[in-house]
């Protein structure tokens, strides 16, 4: 082991050393010859012993190699996405976006900078921008995954130990529209003088169970209007992905009334095309999918004067079936659930569903039959 300041000729041929210390040592057959960065000698020292120390520790898969933690969070970042794009390309959006707020706060510092108190303070920024709890967990997730192993396993330990690793996430029920809600919503969005799109989608919510994202990116191969029939596309689980879904009278009309505008803004409806065109503040590329219901249902639920998300018409879709008696097996292949317990999540059976069924439990009192002359008492 050993520290030293290389020479070198300068300009007038004088031999002299230079002003930063390397070290210099043998590791498993090979030379380690690095600069320690520093002019102070102690500093050299302790530089190469760790060095040392964190090469007998990668060699015996404790840590990781130090040239990934002395690259920046926006390089790792990069690389990461690019391979995320290739093996999760369904949810690789989402993992821009999550990783794209990382990059906002942190993307100037190297991996080795980052430690538990800078996953706490992001926490806290983000809490301060008002971003949601769920969210910020799943960023720091993301986070961890962009740093080497080793190192994000001792944050993740140091968080967890502090017992800040995760937010607390409320916990938020879904919602059943009443019939009244479901009328008042319908009629809301079928009112809308911008979003045309919007009352067919709040249809395909409530009468098919489709989520957000299937609706948006439905594409007119997959709506058959002779069979009746919807396809739906690849989805966030493979239980959903390729489910049909038969179209009843009221969905059925409000899809043959959409077809008649979209003919006339767009001249055809070819099978590629979106059902859903992109376009603000009116639809213009059928090429391409919408990118978001979020304002025209926040104008129509506005209208409607009923509080609840977009989501809630699928727990509203669930709830019918299971009140008109669907079975489990059947309300799964129509939701593309993928076990009971999701089907318990999202079936909210109302109370008058509820009342009705305990009254039927209730039964008028049994006359009591005539004691026949010299019958004993019971």
């Amino acid at each position: 082991m050993s520290v030293f300041r290389p020479q070198y000729t300068n300009r007038r041929g004088v031999l002299v050393h230079t002003k930063i210390w390397y070290y210099k040592f043998v590791f498993a057959g090979r030379e380690i010859k690095e600069s320690a960065k520093t002019a102070s000698k102690t500093v050299a020292k302790e530089a190469e012993k760790l060095r040392r120390r964190e090469l007998e520790q990668a060699f015996n898969g404790i840590v990781d190699a130090r040239n990934d933690r002395v690259r920046g969070l926006r390089e790792l970042a990069k690389q990461f996405l690019k391979d995320y794009r290739v093996r999760q390309p369904k949810s690789a959006s989402f993992a821009e976006h999550a990783i794209g707020h990382v990059q906002r706060l942190l993307g100037d510092l190297m991996a080795v900078d980052v430690n538990d108190k800078i996953a706490y303070k992001y926490q806290t920024d983000r809490l301060a921008e008002g971003a949601a709890p769920k969210s910020i967990n799943e960023e720091i997730g993301f986070l961890l995954r962009l740093l080497p192993v080793a190192h994000a396993g001792a944050i993740r330990a140091q968080l967890k130990q502090q017992k800040r690793l995760k937010l607390k996430v409320p916990k938020r029920v879904g919602k059943a529209y009443t019939e009244e809600e479901k009328l008042a919503l319908v009629t809301s969005a079928k009112s809308a003088k911008r979003s045309k799109g919007i009352h067919l989608a709040t249809m395909f919510a409530q009468h098919a169970g489709l989520r957000d994202k299937e609706i948006r990116t439905l594409q007119w191969n997959r709506l058959n209007l002779i069979k009746r029939i919807i396809t739906v596309g690849e989805t966030k689980s493979d239980a959903g992905t390729g489910r049909t879904i038969p179209m009843n009278d009221e969905l059925f009309s409000a899809a043959v009334e959409y077809v008649k505008w979209y003919t006339e803004r767009f001249g055809t409806s070819k099978p590629e095309w979106y059902v859903f065109p992109f376009g603000r503040p009116r639809p213009k590329d059928p090429t391409r999918p919408q990118t978001s219901l979020k304002t025209a249902w926040r104008n129509a639920r506005a209208r409607a004067k009923v509080e609840g998300r977009f989501h809630d018409n699928r727990h509203t879709f669930v709830t019918d079936l299971a009140e008109s008696g669907a079975g489990d097996q059947v309300i799964q292949d129509l939701a593309g659930h993928v076990s009971k317990d999701m089907v318990k999540h999202y079936s909210h059976i109302r109370t008058e569903a509820k009342r009705r069924a305990v009254g039927a439990l209730s039964k008028a009192p049994a006359v009591p039959a005539a004691k026949a002359d010299g019958a004993p008492e019971i």
